[in-house]
């Protein structure tokens, strides 16, 4: 036995491409957190979008996706628990805003569509990995007397 062996696994197939769609999400996390900064700083709209020109839902709204996409972003991208948990927190909040309140914030049904796919996405991963690994823990296991 060599005694450099790795004692870390080997990642699946699986494993590498629920990370690349994860980081993929992490980068229109990233994407989505610059834009309600552009729009609140008033780089973006030609300047109509600044905080102080905002009515209170839109000020409540794009404060805090501004805040919670680029925290979303950085979970996602380290590919820790808590990414996920506050991509819902932002994805719910703009299907909200654009689902539940269209005569305020204006209908927008691709960012709602996009969410929805992008959940489905991940459950799909999740179910697949946890599949795996009941796999991988049943052939593993050794019954002794």
């Amino acid at each position: 036995m060599e005694t450099d062996s790795p004692t870390i696994p080997k990642r699946t197939l699986a494993d590498i491409l629920f990370i690349l769609f994860l980081r993929l999400v992490a980068v229109s996390c990233f994407w989505f957190g610059l834009q309600y900064w552009a729009m609140l700083v008033g780089y973006s709209l030609v300047g109509a979008g600044r905080f102080d020109l905002l009515s209170l839902p839109w000020k409540v709204a794009s404060t805090s996706l501004a805040v919670l996409f680029p925290v979303a972003s950085l979970g996602l991208w380290l590919t820790v628990s808590w990414g996920p948990v506050i991509w819902v927190l932002a994805a719910g909040g703009q299907i909200l805003m654009y689902g539940l309140l269209p005569d305020i914030f204006g209908p927008n049904q691709m960012i709602i569509l996009l969410h929805v796919m992008v959940a489905v996405v991940y459950l799909i991963f999740r179910l697949l990995l946890w599949l795996e690994k009941r796999r991988h823990r049943r052939q593993v296991s050794v019954d002794l007397p």
